[in-house]
């Protein structure tokens, strides 16, 4: 049994930046599962590539990350493009994966299961529900709001949103992925509709503003960790919902969590590719700031 199953494509990502243009691994699987690999925690990750990427299924597999790796069709391909502000950046896609089916998943067994599609096709409703049958699912909805359109990225509605987030237990999105979603712009009132389409806990990520969490009528503002230096914000995401599923597996509560992963996150935005650092140093940031005099 393990305690946090992650399920979502590894991808080639090309990612240009004002200083640089760099060609490496990525997606929400590859980013989660490098954030977590240093934590006291029971993992693994479920993804499915083209046989020619499997050697970076074997690295992931020598830095110790379980991986069950299904090949074949090909491995998703975006292209991102960023700003000075890089809360915002321009998607192409390449080449697309084939959707995951249940079946990869009949031989795990887990008590959270984090979903990470990249695009809308990438996991299927019946996916969802097949799969809520066996443990709490948390899920990143960023894939279900990409539709590939002569290789760009257009933003697109989830169709199937409410039949679909009655399974999740944990959602994470970001202000405009909320405003998708709900039509809603305050980011307390979209939460809570969030809520009360059957999502347990709703983490809102705001990028340098922050983030908030939402459960059982109580919002919990968390701060943003002001990084060195900001230089890629790939992966940022899916390294705060690492920080937080695995404090959540620890049995802490949901400030202590998110502050947790938004320090996570912080570290993660200093370097191109995955956060490489230790639950030590994420604590040791907290402490500084918590020493800190209140403005």
């Amino acid at each position: 049994m393990y305690d946090i199953c992650c399920v979502g494509h590894i991808t080639l990502d090309k990612v240009v930046t004002p200083q640089a243009v760099k060609h490496m691994a990525g997606g929400t699987s590859f980013y989660f599962s490098n954030a977590i690999r240093n934590m006291d925690v029971n993992y693994t990750l479920v993804t499915s590539l083209a046989l020619s990427e499997m050697p970076v299924v074997e690295k992931l597999r020598n830095k110790g990350i379980e991986v069950h790796a299904t090949t074949g069709g090909e491995t998703v391909y975006f292209e991102n493009i960023y700003s000075v502000n890089q809360d915002h950046r321009t998607q192409r896609v390449l080449q697309k994966a084939d959707p995951f089916t249940i079946e990869q998943l009949d031989e795990i067994q887990s008590n959270v299961y984090h979903l990470g599609p990249l695009l809308a096709d990438d996991i299927s409703v019946e996916f969802i529900k097949a799969l809520a049958l066996r443990g709490k699912l948390s899920l990143d909805a960023q894939g279900y709001l990409r539709k590939v359109e002569d290789k760009n990225v257009v933003a697109i509605d989830w169709p199937e949103k409410r039949e679909a987030l009655q399974h999740i237990h944990i959602l994470k999105v970001n202000e405009h992925e909320m405003e998708v979603l709900t039509g809603i712009t305050d980011i307390h009132e979209g939460a809570k509709v969030l809520n009360e389409w059957g999502v347990k806990e709703v983490v809102v990520t705001l990028g340098s503003m922050g983030s908030v969490i939402y459960n059982d009528g109580v919002y919990y503002q968390i701060p943003a960790y002001k990084p060195v230096e900001v230089v890629d914000a790939t992966g940022c995401g899916d390294t705060y919902m690492a920080g937080y599923l695995y404090q959540r597996a620890k049995g802490k509560d949901f400030q202590e969590a998110g502050e947790f992963a938004a320090a996570m996150a912080s570290f993660k935005i200093e370097s191109s590719g995955p956060f490489t650092g230790t639950e030590e140093d994420v604590l040791e940031l907290l402490a500084k700031h918590s020493l800190k005099p209140k403005a």
